[in-house]
Formats: structure tokens, sequence, C-alpha cells
């Protein structure tokens, strides 16, 4: 691999740079810090961070030599649970559990929908990028429930333009600490990396731009059960407005939710789950709808919180 220079386009000005090298050398963000952090990249004759900010115009020049070749993607291995809830020709829609990713991405070593499906004989689409191709959208590994995969090329195509267009309807459950006021609202307000702790997100000035949809179903005591329609696919959308109006979701304690709370309710993970997808399907175009209902997990916490036995299901 050889120096790249160029000066540093408009469309990238005030940039991070492991942002801004992301999207110019279409790798991860995680591999663009590792090169900023290597000392591979020179701005204007000077070494830069990757928490530095770009000025249009600069001179950009970056050492592709230390650049190391992606790693291979660990082999496809089944996951245990990972419910297959529609099968066509073009799309396969899956119920996944919670501790498994999307797709393969630096640092990650457990269990993927994109593994689980080659084990399992499917075939995906080939668009998209090398360790993603397929996914349309992905659900955090700590969320559980549908997504749906691509397995044509048309379908692929067709979902990605439907999600950009807003015309998919993903309807979350989360059960919220407290009680939110109003009991129905939008929460408009945009989303970027968190100022100081760069593995989280939050609210801040200059984000991309979010909105989300909140209806509550059902209050008890120290929580309520909420509808959430994202009109947005942020990454930790619904877990960063929740906590920014103050009412995280139940377990959710990298933003803010209670320990000892979650402790109680021998939660892991964040109360939020996916519970109803809609789209038109892209070969016949009639509206396909799928639901799921809450993993064991998240049902015996909402009763211990309502203070009744018995699984709850989807309240959609």
């Amino acid at each position: 691999m050889s120096t790249r220079s160029l000066p540093v386009p408009d469309g990238l000005a005030g940039e991070r740079v492991d942002a801004a090298l992301s999207r110019l050398l279409g790798v991860s963000r995680t591999r663009a810090a590792d090169l900023a952090a290597s000392g591979a990249v020179v701005v204007d004759g000077r070494v830069v961070g990757k928490s530095d900010r770009l000025v249009a115009g600069a001179w950009l020049e970056v050492d592709l030599s230390t650049l190391d070749e992606p790693a291979a993607p660990p082999p496809p291995e089944p996951v245990p649970g990972m419910r297959i809830v529609h099968d066509d020709a073009d799309v396969v829609v899956v119920d996944k559990p919670v501790g498994v990713a999307a797709h393969p991405s630096p640092g990650w070593t457990g269990p993927t929908v994109v593994g689980a499906l080659a084990a399992a004989g499917f075939r995906i689409a080939t668009s998209g990028a090398a360790e993603r191709q397929g996914v349309v959208h992905r659900l955090d590994v700590g969320t559980s429930g549908l997504m749906v995969v691509a397995k044509s090329e048309r379908a692929y195509t067709a979902l990605k333009r439907a999600f950009k267009a807003r015309e998919v309807d993903k309807v979350y459950h989360a059960v919220l600490q407290g009680h939110p006021e109003p009991t129905e609202g939008t929460i408009d307000a945009p989303i970027g990396r968190h100022p100081t702790q760069d593995w989280k997100f939050a609210v801040v000035a200059g984000g991309k731009p979010s909105v989300t949809h909140y209806r509550v179903l059902e209050m008890v005591p120290a929580a309520s059960l909420v509808e959430v329609h994202l009109e947005t696919g942020r990454t930790h959308q619904i877990r960063v407005h929740m906590a920014a109006v103050r009412h995280p979701c139940v377990g959710d304690v990298t933003y803010g939710a209670d320990p000892v709370l979650a402790e109680r309710l021998g939660l892991e993970r964040q109360w939020l789950h996916a519970v109803r997808l809609a789209f038109d399907h892209p070969a016949t175009g009639e509206r396909l709808e799928v639901t799921s209902e809450y993993p064991a997990d998240l049902a015996a916490a909402w009763d211990a919180l309502h203070g009744r036995p018995g699984a709850v299901g989807t309240r959609a």
C-alpha cells in the first residue's frame, strides 16, 4: 500500500479524523482510529489524532502501509434460539436473540445473524460491504427482536431505499424507569458521539437528525411499558432519547438506568425488543408484517415489575 495525499474536501470540514478516514477509505471507524493512533495521518505537516477536526482545503496525507488487511470473518456458526419468522426467495426475517450481532465487525468475536444464516444454508444478497452483505438494517447486540435480511439483489436495493425513505414500520416495546409525561409524544433531538465517552452516543448539537415517537401502553409503580416507532434509525437511538428525557430503559446501566433495579430483576441488558416489522415486499409489493413475543428474560422482568405471574406477550 502507498501514501494517499489530497486536500480535505469541503464535505469533510469539521469532521473528526476517524470519521473522515472511515468515509474516505471505506474502512470501519475503529480501523480508521487505529490508523490515526499509529501516527499515520498528517494534516498540513502535523501528525493528528483520531479526535482532531479537519479543515477544508488542508493537505491530508495518510500512510496506508500500516493499514492491515481485514481479518478473515469468523466461520459461520448456528445461533441457538434464533427463529426464522419468514422466508422466501427475496427476504428472510429472523427473531434475533440478545447477545447476537447483526454482522461481523472489528472487536466482535461472538455470534452474528449473517453467520447463523450461512450456517443454516441460507444464501443472502452479495450487495453491501463484505462483512455485512445482505444487511439492510441492524439491531444492537443487546436488543432482541425482528430483523430482515435481503436474499436477492433486488431485495437489497428495494429495502435499502425503503429504509432511507422511512417506508418501513419499525415498532419496539421498551420498559422505562418512571412515568413519561406526556404519556404520548415525539422526541426530536440530534444524536452524535458522546463528547467525552466515545463508546456512547448522546443528544448533541450538530448530531444527526433523530426522531422517536412513543406511547405509554401500561404503567406500574416503578416503570412504564411503551410502544416506540422510529422515524430515523440512529445507533442506540431509543436508548439515547429515553435517557435524555430521564426515563432510561430498565436495565440500561450504560445510559443511566438503576443498576440495583436491574440486578433485582435479573436483567443483564436493556429492556428493549423489536416487536413488529412491516414493509412492502420487494417482489410482490404486498405489505409484509411480522411480530415477535417478548423473550423470557424481558417477560420475567416485566412480570416482576407488574407483580403478577405468567408470561407477557406482545401488546401491539
